[in-house]
């Protein structure tokens, strides 16, 4: 009994280290949209709401490019290193951003960042999962992707206390902190991937480790379908015209979730609001975001994805609508943390949709290819609303700006299948197999 709490001990050990790269993942990506005003005032880079899109958007194009780097990569040095690596290259590039001459430099830096933080996810995920106890892997999965969401709310917080008097450089600086801390923590702490020793032939080295976390043996471990296997059969029917409309509905919700949220803090100033309550916004955004992700969770492994999934862009929809109105500060309040519900909680439930339909087989595939098609929504989200801002139009048409894409999205979910493959209807999360960790 001892020696089982030891090892149950030293299981959450990894899924804490994950959970803190996670909020500095998503304090890192945020704390663009918390400085956008500073950076349209900061005279001598003279910048536009259009321009100030495009910079918002590089951040994505890079993790565009680590997320398809990150599979690789992980392949051939492991998750341990490759976690530490993402942290140390994306702390790097944030503390080039602080000290960035131009905003060409500035937008460059940010492009190299992103690199860095379109792998750190993956793998936190993977990593935490792996080593999490079999009953609660997807518990530890929806505590640690709620990281993300808490770097928001820091970087929002912070924005309240260090914007005004000492201008957006010091925020950047933040982002140094996994360099300086949680890299070394990783080096002395955390341990490789037993699935990953395995794959290589060190499996007296995974045994190890397994039995120090209490995990199953990996020499058990049945070995993954070829990855050419894996992608010729999701290129055929049926899983080809599904994979689509996943892909599909996952763009609109990553434009959605990343359009809103890197141009709130300056929409609501522009609708008047001074920049401490603007920031304010964007942390309610992320408050909704986090419950959001856990309701509707609760409520597809009692109902299924299909009909939550609906639901989340209706409410979406609505929430938009509402802020479109200017309505009094308290019902407009509601309207930002119900987005933040909307748009975080759909996304989470069309991954684990994607993850629950598509065969064991094909799943990881499905999902990494799948995420890869989404991160072109982050990308074309941030530059379609500074467009719309750099407009001059009013407040309404910045809202109205994310509500087409969130009704095509209802339309998409419509068309996603009821049954699965074998005909059986979609029923609950919690009737299906719990996912193994992908790394995309």
């Amino acid at each position: 009994m001892i020696n089982n709490n030891i090892r149950q001990r030293n299981g959450i050990i990894v899924p804490v280290i994950c959970c803190i790269a996670v909020i500095f993942d998503g304090y890192d990506l945020s704390v663009f949209a918390t400085t956008i005003p500073s950076l349209l005032d900061y005279e001598p880079w003279d910048l536009d709401a259009a321009e100030t899109g495009l910079i918002a958007s590089y951040a994505f194009m890079g993790m565009l490019v680590g997320t398809l780097i990150c599979g690789f990569a992980t392949d051939l040095i492991g998750r341990r290193k490759m976690l530490m690596a993402s942290m140390s290259w994306f702390s790097i590039f944030m503390g080039a951003c602080t000290v960035a001459p131009t905003a060409e430099l500035f937008g460059l830096f940010r492009f190299l960042s992103g690199i860095g933080l379109g792998g750190l996810l993956p793998t936190a995920l993977a990593l935490s999962v792996e080593f999490a106890p079999r009953t609660r892997r997807n518990l530890v999965n929806a505590l640690v992707s709620s990281g993300f969401s808490v770097g928001t709310i820091i970087a929002a917080l912070l924005g309240l206390v260090i914007l005004e008097p000492f201008g957006f450089r010091p925020m950047y600086a933040v982002g140094v902190l996994p360099l300086l801390v949680l890299v070394p923590l990783c080096y002395f702490v955390l341990p490789e991937s037993p699935q990953f020793l395995t794959s290589k032939g060190r499996v007296d080295e995974a045994t190890v480790i397994a039995q120090r976390y209490g995990l199953p043996d990996p020499a058990l471990q049945s070995a993954s379908p070829e990855l050419h296997s894996r992608l010729r059969d999701l290129f055929h029917k049926p899983l080809i015209g599904v994979a689509i409309i996943f892909a599909g509905a996952t763009f609109i919700g990553q434009l959605f979730i990343y359009g809103l949220a890197t141009w709130l803090p300056q929409i609501m100033r522009s609708a008047g609001y001074p920049l401490g309550s603007a920031l304010s916004f964007l942390a309610t955004m992320s408050v909704g975001a986090i419950i959001g992700a856990a309701a509707m969770s609760w409520f597809a492994d009692r109902i299924g994805p299909r009909p939550v999934a609906l639901c989340g862009f209706s409410i979406g929809v609505v929430a938009l609508l509402t802020m479109s109105m200017g309505p009094p500060t308290a019902i407009l309040y509601v309207a930002v943390a119900l987005a933040g519900v909307g748009a975080n909680g759909t996304a989470v439930i069309l991954n684990g949709f994607i993850a629950t339909w598509f065969p064991a087989a094909n799943r990881a595939t499905a999902l990494g290819t799948i995420m890869t098609v989404a991160r072109l929504g982050g990308i074309t989200g941030p530059i379609l609303g500074g467009y719309i801002m750099a407009a001059n139009l009013s407040v309404s048409w910045s809202f109205y700006v994310f509500v087409i894409p969130a009704i095509v999205g209802i339309g998409l979910v419509f068309l996603l299948p009821r049954r699965q493959l074998d005909g059986r209807p979609i029923g609950s999360l919690r009737q299906e197999s719990t996912p193994e960790p992908v790394t995309v």
